[in-house]
């Protein structure tokens, strides 16, 4: 059996034993008390994306980002068991596969989209980056290491010295990334018309607290004031990249009247977030499995993340 196919069997027995945990029912009744935010990205694997959505509607309460920003206001707590269902980076998947699920079964969501993207067929610069290294690319501060690492090593770096380790790697490659097609403007419209509330995730993905004052400012209000154009109205809901809070950002989005600010901590939120700008959330795929899902929605298996040291 190849080693791939074994640690996915061994991860596969691991969540099965965490789902018949005698903690598992501990567990899900202390987060019924707490809100559930799912970080999606694409969905590649529609079948499991349906399942996970079915479930949701069967078992808990879906809410929508206005309902989260209005708990968190007037500290009023979300019923029990509220769930919000969100995606990062606007990827396609999210209109073509995503939104005719959501939509039969009545769960608003939320997609973050990157500005500079919108209309476009550029691949985002993590996959493309992976891409380039795979394909020989060179640069100097990702000397010796592979596609993952690579890309990890470039979210650590001041924002100016990645963009210029992107820059070698595109002229050192033997292979240039592939296309990608993006979400267009209309997209967005068709998006919004159906209950996903559009929100910022920056113009081109930094990490903000890798980014000096002037950059992080034009990262937010260059995005915010292209949704507000052509969306008809000014976004109130963000999704720092990677997660990554930095309270200079803070600061700005409150200025231009966010309501609610995403984390990607893996972590439950109260259900009247005490920090509406800083509301954490729980990574989750499309292709999680069903005992794994389980032990997400109830804080199982972030709680063991944690005690094996995981961000």
């Amino acid at each position: 059996m190849p080693t791939t196919d074994r640690t996915a069997g061994g991860r596969r027995n691991i969540d099965a034993l965490l789902r018949r945990s005698p903690l598992q029912p501990v567990f899900r009744a202390r987060a019924a008390r707490r809100l559930a935010v799912l970080a999606y990205h694409g969905v590649d694997d529609p079948a499991a994306f349906r399942a996970q959505m079915e479930r949701l509607a069967r078992t808990a309460r879906p809410v929508g980002p206005d309902e989260v920003a209005r708990a968190a206001e007037h500290r009023r707590p979300l019923p029990a068991r509220s769930v919000l269902v969100t995606f990062d980076d606007g990827d396609r998947t999210v209109l073509t596969e995503a939104l005719p699920v959501l939509a039969r079964l009545g769960i608003p969501a939320a997609a973050y989209v990157i500005t500079d993207l919108i209309g476009t067929d550029q691949p985002y610069w993590w996959t493309e980056a992976a891409h380039l290294v795979r394909h020989g690319a060179r640069a100097e501060p990702l000397h010796g290491l592979g596609p993952t690492a690579a890309v990890r090593r470039l979210k650590d770096l001041a924002d100016p010295e990645r963009r210029r380790a992107l820059a070698e790697l595109r002229t050192t490659a033997t292979r240039q990334a592939p296309r990608q097609r993006q979400l267009s403007r209309a997209d967005l419209h068709t998006l919004a018309d159906a209950g996903v509330a559009i929100g910022s995730h920056t113009a081109s993905h930094p990490c903000l607290d890798r980014c000096a004052d002037a950059d992080l400012d034009a990262q937010l209000l260059g995005a915010h004031e292209r949704l507000a154009r052509w969306m008809g109205r000014p976004p109130t809901t963000f999704a720092y990249p990677n997660g990554n809070y930095d309270p200079r950002a803070d600061r700005v989005l409150r200025t231009l009247g966010y309501r609610t600010g995403f984390l990607f901590d893996h972590r439950h939120a109260e259900l009247a977030p005490a920090h509406r700008l800083r509301i954490s959330r729980l990574r989750v795929n499309s292709h999680t499995g069903r005992d794994r899902f389980d032990t997400i929605l109830s804080g199982l298996h972030p709680a063991v993340h944690r005690l094996r040291g995981g961000r």
